[in-house]
C-alpha cells in the first residue's frame, strides 16, 4: 500500500511491514497520529505486541542465510535500484514527513536528501567489505581477514527524523548482509512503510527489511530477543542509557545516541550577519527539534551587545506557518505533549532569572493561518543572561528556545562547554585561523563546526557525540557503521606440503 498526504488526511490505520507485506492487525493497541499544524487526528498507528516483534525477527532470521550468502555486488545492485526509487519519490517522502512531523517541506526535503547520501555510501559496500591479506606470514602460511554480517539487527529511531535517521542504519546494515527490523517512532510512522515498499520494488527479498510500529513493549521485545544481534538507537539520553545497558546485558552490540546541548561560540571578530543567520537557522529550524540544534549561544567579549539586538529582531520576524507553504521558516511543535513541555521550560527560564527577550508562548495557531487554530504552535524564544546553573542551560529542551550566555574570552567559552554533561555538536564562528584550530583541538565534543552551525558529518565520515551523547564505541554510518554491523574473522592457512613432521608444543611463531 502506498501512502500519500491525501491518504493521511483520511482515517487509516498504519500497520507493520513483515516478510514483504504490509500487515494491519485486526485488533490490539493503537495510538493516534496527529497533523501538528491543525491538531487533527490524521490516522492511527498499531502498537506491536511482543508476539508481533517475534514474527518480524523470525522473518528476518529466515531470510538471513540466503541474503548473507548473496554476493556483495548483487546486494549493491538492489541498493542502487533503491537509490533510484528514492530519488524518484523523494518529494513524496518529504510530504509524508511534513504531514506527520510538521517540519517545513523544504526542511523535509533536506532530511530525505541526507538520508539518500547514506544509501549512496552503502552502494559501495563491495569495496567497504574488503579485508586485508598478508602473504607468507610464516613459512608456507598466509593470513587474511574478512568481515561477515552479524545476523538480525534492529534500529529504534526517533520522531524528529523519520527518514534520515533510519537511513543512518538500515542501508549500511542490509548492504553488509544483515537482515533488519526497524522500530520507528509512532508519532510519524508512515514514511517507514513507504521506504519498505520502495525497497521491495527495488528487488529486496522478503524478510530482509521489516518494520514494527510500537512503543516500549516493542522496544523491550527487541532488546531481549536472542536472535537480535545488534541494536542501534537515537533518542534522549535516559532512554539511550537504558537501551545500552539492557541490550548489552542480553549480549548485543549497541550503539545508542543520546541527547545534546549544542553550543555556538561567537567570537568578537565573527561576521555578525552570518552568525545571526546561523543561530536563527540552527536554533529555530525544525522548531528546534533536532539533536544537533543550537540551543546555547556563547557570546565572547563585547560581541553580545552588538549581536543580541540583531538576533532579537530576526527571531521576532520568523515566518511561522504550516510547513506545506514553501516560504515557511518554522512549523509547529510535533505534539501537544511536547508543546506543554517546552512551554514549561520557558516558564522555568523566567523563574530562574534569565532575561526573556522574545516569548514564543505568545504565538498561537491563529497567527499561523487558516485551519491552524488547534495546531501545536509556538514562536521562537530568546533568552539573554542565561547562566550555567540554570536548568534551561543544563537540560535538553528540544524546542525553539535559544539561550545566550556571556563569557569574557575563548578560554572561558571552552571551559564552559567542556564542563557540560553532553558533547554532541558545537560550533565556533570566527575569522581567526588560530582560534579555529585551538577550539577544534581543545573542545570535548564529538562533532565540531567552524563557521558551520550544524556540523552533521557527511555519509562517509560517521555521526556521534561524546560523553552522555553516545553510549557505545562506534558512531552511526560511515566506516564505523560498517564495522558495527559486521564482525571480523581472521584466517590462517597452510597446505600439507609445507607442514613439518611431528607435534609442536610451543606457541607458533614466524619462521
Amino acid at each position: 500500500m502506498t501512502y500519500s498526504p491525501a491518504d493521511i488526511a483520511s482515517p487509516i490505520t498504519i500497520g507493520h511491514y513483515l516478510n514483504g507485506s504490509t500487515v494491519t492487525p485486526a485488533a490490539g493497541r493503537s495510538q493516534q497520529v496527529f497533523n501538528p499544524a491543525t491538531g487533527a487526528v490524521s490516522s492511527h498507528v498499531a502498537l506491536a505486541s511482543s508476539a508481533e516483534v517475534d514474527a518480524a525477527v523470525a522473518s528476518a532470521q529466515a531470510a538471513f542465510p540466503a541474503w548473507s550468502d548473496t554476493p556483495p555486488i548483487r546486494r549493491a545492485r538492489v541498493m542502487f535500484k533503491f537509490l533510484e526509487l528514492l530519488n524518484k519519490n523523494k518529494d513524496h517522502l518529504a510530504h509524508l514527513i511534513t504531514a506527520e512531523h510538521g517540519k517545513v517541506f523544504t526542511d523535509a526535503q533536506g532530511e530525505v536528501s541526507r538520508g539518500i547520501d547514506i544509501v549512496e555510501f552503502a552502494c559501495g559496500m563491495p569495496q567497504l567489505l574488503k579485508g586485508d591479506f598478508t602473504d607468507q606470514v610464516s613459512t608456507g602460511i598466509d593470513n587474511w581477514t574478512l568481515r561477515q554480517p552479524l545476523g538480525v539487527v534492529a534500529g529504534i529511531t526517533p520522531f524528529n527524523f523519520p527518514v534520515m535517521v533510519p537511513m543512518w542504519m538500515f542501508p549500511v546494515a542490509i548492504a553488509a548482509g544483515n537482515c533488519f527490523v526497524l522500530k520507528p517512532s509512532p508519532i510519524d510512522p508512515s514514511a517507514s512503510l513507504y521506504m519498505a515498499e520502495l525497497f521491495k520494488q527495488a528487488g529486496l527479498p522478503d524478510g530482509v527489511f521489516n518494520v514494527v510500529q510500537g512503543d516500549k513493549e516493542a522496544v523491550d521485545a527487541l532488546l531481549v530477543h536472542p536472535d537480535v544481534k545488534a541494536v542501534s538507537f537515537v533518542g534522549s539520553t535516559p532512554i539511550a542509557n537504558y537501551i545500552y545497558e539492557t541490550g548489552a546485558h542480553h549480549g548485543k552490540r549497541v550503539q545508542a545516541l543520546g541527547g545534546a546541548k549544542n553550543h555556538m561560540v561567537v567570537m568578537p571578530d565573527a561576521d555578525l550577519e552570518q552568525a545571526v543567520d546561523a543561530l536563527v537557522g540552527a536554533g529555530y529550524g525544525s522548531a528546534g527539534e533536532r539533536c544537533m540544534a543550537i540551543s546555547v549561544a556563547v557570546l565572547v567579549g563585547d560581541v553580545a551587545d552588538k549581536l543580541i539586538p540583531m538576533l532579537k529582531a530576526r527571531a521576532e520576524t520568523l515566518v511561522i506557518k504550516n510547513g506545506v507553504h514553501l516560504d515557511a521558516e518554522m512549523g509547529p511543535i510535533v505534539t501537544g505533549i511536547a508543546h506543554k513541555r517546552i512551554t514549561g521550560y520557558i516558564d522555568l527560564g523566567v523563574e530562574e532569572g534569565a532575561e526573556l527577550l522574545v516569548d514564543g508562548r505568545t504565538f498561537t495557531g491563529a497567527h499561523a493561518g487558516e485551519g491552524c487554530e488547534n495546531g501545536f504552535w509556538m514562536g521562537g524564544t530568546l533568552f539573554d543572561h542565561v547562566t550555567p546553573n540554570m536548568r534551561i542551560y543544563k537540560e535538553e529542551i528540544f524546542g525553539p528556545v535559544l539561550g545566550c550566555v556571556r563569557v569574557k574570552d575563548l578560554a572561558e567559552a571552552v571551559d564552559l562547554i567542556n564542563a557540560h554533561e553532553f558533547g554532541n555538536g558545537v560550533s565556533c564562528f570566527t575569522r581567526d585561523g588560530h582560534v579555529a584550530r585551538e577550539f577544534s583541538r581543545r573542545i570535548q565534543v564529538g562533532m565540531v563546526g567552524i563557521n558551520v552551525p550544524i556540523p552533521v558529518p557527511m555519509a562517509w565520515h560517521g555521526f556521534g557525540g561524546w560523553k552522555k551523547s553516545l553510549f557505545g564505541d562506534m558512531h552511526a554510518y560511515g566506516e564505523e557503521g560498517v564495522r558495527f554491523y559486521t564482525k571480523q574473522k581472521s584466517i590462517m592457512q597452510r597446505w600439507p606440503e609445507s607442514i613439518g613432521k611431528g607435534a609442536e608444543f610451543v606457541m607458533p611463531t614466524a619462521k
